[in-house]
């Protein structure tokens, strides 16, 4: 049997004394340089914590929460991954929920931490009501979050710029020659339904397109199947031989791809007919046929970000705020291409 990897094993290959060692790894005061040292040493030699120690000296679970509105979406995936290769070298161990898209699954998952099996809590609410800010200001642990909140919450963030997001993704499907681009969102109530919403609203502004001009389809959640029927519903009303659009931004890869099925029912053909973006850049988007053009919001690095500002306020609980944004970038795929020579099949 392979001998366990100590501390002092740790500390000697970081190329730090135990006591620094130590502080990484429990979460207290170390610089960054430190924290990356250890963590990589501890990676490299497989050391883990003695949780029941750790928890006796430090007064502590060494648990953490994260809650989504959908574990089985894949952009949340991409992020449960990247908060607990965050988290996992300091000796945390990561516990999963999923919240639904309503407040009160929300709602139970923060108050939830006052039963004490988690030390802090990282979320990415996907609506935001005053029950749910009035919990969040009343919890007593730590607390970071992924996504849009109000100014006056005092609370750890990380968010997408998803108007730049969105304003990309128009901007090359005109340079594309594309001049009637659509929009499938999710549920607008939400967090991400209303500020997608509101983005591809100021990007029509931007070109001068009219509102009459302007196609909305609301799908009542942010998965293939609802795109799927929402997309097909607003195609089968459309006067038969002709499409209000010639291009289409979804408000994230699973709205595109029942985006794409929708199209393809119609007869109509995904890059040519139709050119199509999503956004989140999952690996869907690269394994869908045709390839599917979509915007990344970060979600990986907004992730890690979100745990390290946690494992900050864990060891600092009075540091001051912080609130970071993570811009977008464009990765263009098949399903965006150029708007064909002569004109497309109406």
């Amino acid at each position: 049997m392979t001998a366990r990897a100590t501390l002092t094993q740790v500390a000697r290959r970081a190329g730090v004394s135990i006591a620094s060692a130590s502080r990484a790894i429990n979460g207290l005061v170390a610089s960054p340089e430190t924290v990356r040292a250890v963590q990589q040493a501890a990676a490299d030699l497989g050391y883990v914590p003695d949780a029941n120690a750790r928890a006796l000296k430090m007064g502590a679970t060494f648990q953490l929460l994260f809650a989504v509105a959908d574990i089985g979406n894949p952009v949340y995936v991409e992020m449960m991954r990247a908060v607990e290769q965050a988290t996992r070298p300091l000796g945390y161990r990561l516990l999963v929920s999923s919240t639904g898209l309503e407040p009160a699954g929300i709602l139970d998952v923060i108050r939830s931490l006052d039963r004490g099996f988690a030390d802090g809590l990282v979320i990415s609410p996907i609506q935001v009501n005053d029950d749910v800010l009035a919990a969040l200001r009343a919890s007593r642990y730590p607390i970071a979050i992924i996504g849009s909140i109000p100014e006056d919450l005092e609370l750890d963030s990380v968010r997408a710029n998803s108007a730049d997001g969105i304003a990309q993704a128009v901007e090359h499907l005109r340079a594309s020659g594309r001049r009637h681009i659509g929009f499938i969102n999710g549920p607008r109530e939400t967090t991400p339904g209303m500020a997608r919403h509101t983005a591809y609203m100021a990007a029509m502004d931007a070109h001068g397109v009219p509102a009459a001009d302007r196609l909305l389809v609301d799908a009542d959640d942010f998965t293939v199947a609802a795109a799927r029927d929402a997309l097909g519903t607003e195609l089968a009303g459309a006067r038969p031989g002709t499409r209000p659009f010639d291009a289409i931004v979804a408000a994230n890869d699973l709205l595109a791809i029942g985006a794409t099925h929708a199209l393809l029912d119609a007869g109509l053909r995904v890059g040519q007919d139709v050119a199509l973006v999503g956004m989140d850049d999952t690996y869907l988007a690269e394994a869908f046929n045709p390839p599917l053009t979509s915007v990344n919001l970060g979600s990986a690095e907004r992730a890690t970000r979100a745990a390290e500002l946690l494992m900050h306020r864990i060891a600092h609980p009075g540091a001051p705020v912080s609130r970071l944004t993570i811009h977008p970038s464009l990765t263009i795929r098949a399903s965006s291409a150029p708007r064909p020579q002569g004109g497309t099949r109406d």
